[in-house]
């Protein structure tokens, strides 16, 4: 991936930040979807407690090219400035996954639980107990399901920095548990 493009979020009074990031990103996935793209990748370089305002899109020229025809954004082209492509800066880069993260006791799974199972009482506070004291301290994107029609978080990781990239394929979220993305 030798290429990217930022996309500044700009929130106002109409349209909170972490909404209006989360319909970007919601575009974002269903753009890749209709590109079929296992070569494009998303990183949020302002990311710390929260992902930030700019999502930083990674891959080949043509293939962002691509994406930018698509008119993705739509009406939210007004909430946000995206830059032109640009190529990946030659110093101070280093490489890093951005993957999703699951975490392993949910509300959906405990609702799961009590249908099948005969939990008592007790059983359904300790799950409880120990769900909220393994919760996921990272930051996330909370995404719309067309299918289940239901709200879900989409918690996000970025990896460690490495010295040289790794090629692989991504996700339809940009997504990837082994192929990096150019930091900087």
């Amino acid at each position: 991936m030798s290429n990217y493009f930022d996309i500044k979020i700009k929130p106002d009074a109409e349209m909170r930040e972490n909404v209006l990031l989360n319909k970007v990103y919601t575009k974002f996935h269903k753009a890749l979807h209709d590109l079929q793209a296992t070569d494009i990748g998303v990183s949020f370089p302002e990311v710390d407690i929260k992902l930030g305002k700019t999502l930083r899109i990674h891959g080949a020229t043509q293939r962002l090219q691509e994406l930018q025809n698509l008119n993705w954004l739509g009406g939210l082209s007004g909430y946000c400035d995206v830059s032109d492509i640009k190529l990946i800066p030659t110093s101070g880069v280093t490489y890093r996954t951005v993957s999703r993260v699951q975490p392993l006791m949910t509300q959906a799974k405990l609702r799961r639980l009590i249908k099948r199972n005969n939990l008592s009482v007790e059983d359904i506070k300790a799950y409880k107990v120990k769900m909220f004291s393994q919760s996921l301290n990272l930051p996330y994107v909370e995404l719309f399901s067309a299918t289940k029609k239901k709200l879900y978080r989409r918690y996000i990781k970025h990896g460690e920095a490495k010295s040289n990239p790794t090629n692989g394929e991504f996700d339809q979220f940009g997504l990837s548990n082994n192929a990096t993305i150019a930091w900087f």
